[in-house]
């Protein structure tokens, strides 16, 4: 969490919030701004939604301004807060309207599509004195603090590095859900809607979190192997591997085409034991060597098993406003992810996988395409911090993978 300020706004009365993209994962927001609005923290004042939303989504909402205008709508409603659920292109340029009217903001993952958007975003917020925090859950959760203090304090003894592994399925509906939906590029706009960059973006930003590699600086060098199973533009298989500024090594490895799809997780590997870290559920899972169990002179169990609570993002917001409480992400903590979506970014369009690498879900009329052994695979990845070549997959062999070097 970054740093208490001095609170900017009075706390006496609720916030004017104003939603942009109240459909897809913005319904998520919409309920979570009712539970505010019901708590007495926010009020919704403004949706903007090329479709106006109906009474009956607005439920228990009141009649909030509703404007396909972004900045009409804001100067309408007097907002003080903005949340921001839109298609990757359009998150600089709502930030940058959000900052030009001193409206503070919550910016969905990932931030900006290209280091040069994420720039100009930390330069408008800079310049106006508002505050951008980017809508990575799994960093709100109180775990990731507690595993930072136990890596501190030497629980898994010298950290070796950090893995993480995300075997997640989507079937072909979801790559034609919005126009941008598997897209590198669209309408001449970046858009890097892949698999490490936005469905499994938690896995890279957390993992980077759990490792203190937050800023732009703390990255060395980044790795590529991006592949595709589906018919689209961007990656749906692919592996990263981060160097940080002291060389420590951050291996992802992610999938939308799992056999059996699982829960993704951070692991830290240090010399003593691992640290995992399933971040959806706020669980964590300690797992000491038995030598240095056996070591300590009061009994202790192989396995510790922790569960923690977690603060919402808009809440941390509206306390980052009211109360001077720190951020938990503030944008300048995803300079390292930047720096991933940069690489992937630049780096060659995804390989599409030989027709005899995957097949079609067994009865799934969906249309849904399972990777052949991908899910071990990106498990053995996050365990030995490879890529997929290195780890001896056949479809992987033949594109070098490409690094990026600050």
């Amino acid at each position: 969490m970054s740093a208490a300020v001095p609170p900017v706004l009075p706390s006496a009365s609720p916030l004017p919030v104003v939603l942009a993209g109240a459909r897809g994962h913005g319904r998520w927001h919409l309920e979570n701004i009712r539970r505010l609005q019901l708590a007495g923290r926010v009020r919704l004042v403004g949706i903007c939604d090329p479709v106006p939303l109906t009474g009956e989504e607005l439920a228990g909402h009141g009649a909030p301004l509703q404007s396909p205008d972004f900045a009409r709508l804001l100067d309408a409603t007097g907002a003080a807060v903005a949340v921001v659920c839109t298609p990757i292109p359009t998150h600089a340029p709502l930030a940058l309207a959000a900052a030009e009217r001193g409206v503070h903001l919550l910016l969905e993952k990932p931030p900006a599509p290209s280091s040069a958007e994420f720039r100009r975003i930390a330069d408008a917020a800079e310049a106006a004195g508002t505050a951008v925090l980017v809508g990575f859950q799994s960093l709100g959760s109180h775990a990731v603090p507690a595993i930072r203090r136990r890596i501190a304090d030497g629980a898994i003894g010298e950290v070796r590095g950090v893995g993480a592994a995300g075997a997640w399925a989507r079937d072909e509906a979801y790559f034609r859900r919005a126009r941008w939906a598997g897209r590198r590029r669209l309408d001449g706009l970046d858009v890097v809607d892949g698999v490490l960059t936005n469905p499994l973006a938690h896995a890279v930003a957390t993992a980077l979190a759990l490792d203190g590699a937050t800023g732009a600086d703390d990255v060395r060098a980044v790795e590529t192997e991006l592949f595709r199973a589906h018919a689209i533009e961007s990656d749906d298989t692919s592996c990263v591997r981060i160097t940080t500024a002291p060389g420590r090594r951050i291996t992802v490895a992610a999938t939308l085409c799992a056999d059996t799809p699982e829960e993704p997780y951070v692991v830290v590997h240090g010399s003593e034991g691992t640290l995992t870290f399933w971040y959806r559920q706020d669980r964590v899972r300690v797992r000491l060597r038995r030598h240095r169990t056996e070591s300590r002179t009061a009994p202790s169990a192989d396995d510790e098993e922790l569960l923690f609570a977690r603060t919402d993002l808009l809440e941390n917001l509206v306390e980052h406003l009211t109360r001077g409480t720190g951020l938990f992400v503030p944008l300048a903590a995803t300079g390292a992810f930047t720096r991933v979506v940069e690489a992937v970014r630049t780096a060659p369009d995804p390989v599409a996988l030989p027709p005899d690498a995957w097949t079609r879900a067994p009865g799934d009329g969906a249309g849904r395409r399972v990777v052949h052994g991908v899910d071990g695979l990106v498990a053995t990845a996050a365990d030995t911090l490879c890529l997929y070549s290195e780890l001896g997959a056949r479809w992987a062999q033949t594109p070098p993978k490409t690094s990026t070097k600050r």
